[in-house]
């Protein structure tokens, strides 16, 4: 190539200083040495025309194809359609369950093709079937009583236990957008280490419901309960719960008022979890709280055994942009396991209930219970 260039250039001398006679000959010498069209020629001698020199760019052979964008939407339903990045590393047992289930057919090569799929690639698969509901929460914490000023004040800045067992909790209400009268409450509970999350439907904000929602969850819950960070509702800042507290040797810590900030876990689950699954319509009858519940019993192990989470390792502010990131996912049940405070023993116990379960026959149940979760008519 440089030698041509060379030789175009001595020519492209001659070309110029040339009569139009010549030029034809010089034309019809360059034609005869290079093979170049006539017409192509001309232009490169008169200076109209360069040999590009960058690459030359083909497009890639497509590794993906509409196929294997059916088997992820698929994967992605399974899933609930949370993001990519969560939902990479639970390819792989998603689409064995649905081979299992008979829902779905797929290779050996496919399965190991999709498994090493990036998330950004999901994403370009997958625009024409991402869904996301959308709407709008509403606050409705009330202050508490002066006994706040006893319960120590824990801010986002200053959280940092390291241990299996510390909760945030919230209350989320299913008003359907009109404060009037009683209406349901989801109790939210989320352990700041392992994300391991719980939900407990109560008929109202009640202390001796929300209380008793409290206490049905420690039960559930797979690891001891060392600590509780709630708002400052009252239905939380009160003697019943902070003697309960005192008593069976629990942490007690609040955030301050309107810094939803000092619970980000737990208000991230509020959307994440109960309004993304049950949505902002009304919910005021025993017959829906039962609902609620029973869905919340199945959900918990969806969610903790088989969604993966992400948790933020690191913030970094650089002028005014901000650059957050994140561990690898796991799912909760995944780091119970790796977690060295927690008892060897619950760690069996955990992994044969991680046996019994299906993940195609869990999202059924959950499909099922929502058909039948009706919201109040307003109006």
């Amino acid at each position: 190539m440089k030698k041509h260039s060379e030789y175009l250039n001595q020519l492209r001398k001659r070309y110029a200083e040339v009569t139009k006679p010549e030029r034809k000959v010089i034309l019809r010498e360059f034609v005869k040495t290079t093979g170049n069209d006539w017409q192509y020629a001309g232009k490169l001698l008169r200076g109209n025309y360069t040999y590009a020199t960058a690459p030359i760019k083909r497009p890639r052979k497509r590794k993906y194809d509409i196929v294997d964008a059916i088997i992820l939407s698929k994967v992605c339903e399974l899933l609930d359609w949370i993001n990519s990045k969560r939902i990479q590393p639970g390819i792989g047992v998603a689409i064995d369950s649905l081979v299992a289930a008979g829902k779905l057919v797929c290779s050996k090569e496919q399965r190991i093709k999709l498994v090493k799929i990036s998330p950004a690639t999901i994403d370009r698969l997958l625009k024409t079937y991402k869904k996301r509901p959308v709407g709008k929460g509403r606050s409705y914490t009330k202050p508490g009583t002066l006994l706040k000023h006893q319960i120590k004040i824990r801010t986002f800045a200053d959280w940092n236990e390291n241990r299996v067992g510390f909760e945030e909790i919230d209350l989320v209400g299913h008003d359907g957008g009109i404060a009037r009268g009683d209406f349901g409450w989801t109790l939210d509970f989320i352990d700041i280490k392992s994300c391991w999350a719980e939900q407990v439907a109560v008929k109202n904000k009640a202390q001796i419901h929300v209380f008793a929602a409290i206490k049905l969850v420690r039960i559930r819950l797979p690891f001891a309960l060392l600590g509780l960070d709630s708002d400052t509702g009252s239905e939380f800042i009160n003697h019943q719960l902070n003697r309960y507290c005192t008593e069976e040797k629990i942490t007690f810590t609040r955030g301050r008022s309107g810094r939803k900030n000092d619970n980000a876990h737990v208000e991230q689950k509020n959307d994440s979890i109960v309004r993304r699954w049950v949505g902002y319509g009304r919910y005021d009858t025993q017959e829906q709280i039962d609902i609620l519940n029973e869905l919340y019993e199945i959900l918990r192990l969806y969610l903790n055994f088989f969604v993966p989470v992400m948790k933020l390792k690191e913030k970094v502010k650089t002028g005014s942009k901000i650059i957050k990131r994140y561990d690898k996912p796991k799912t909760p049940y995944q780091r119970l396991l790796l977690a060295r405070d927690v008892p060897k023993g619950v760690k069996n116990k955990l992994r044969a209930e991680y046996k019994t379960l299906n993940l195609v026959k869990l999202k059924r149940q959950i499909d099922e219970i929502l058909k039948r979760l009706k919201p109040t008519k307003i109006g």
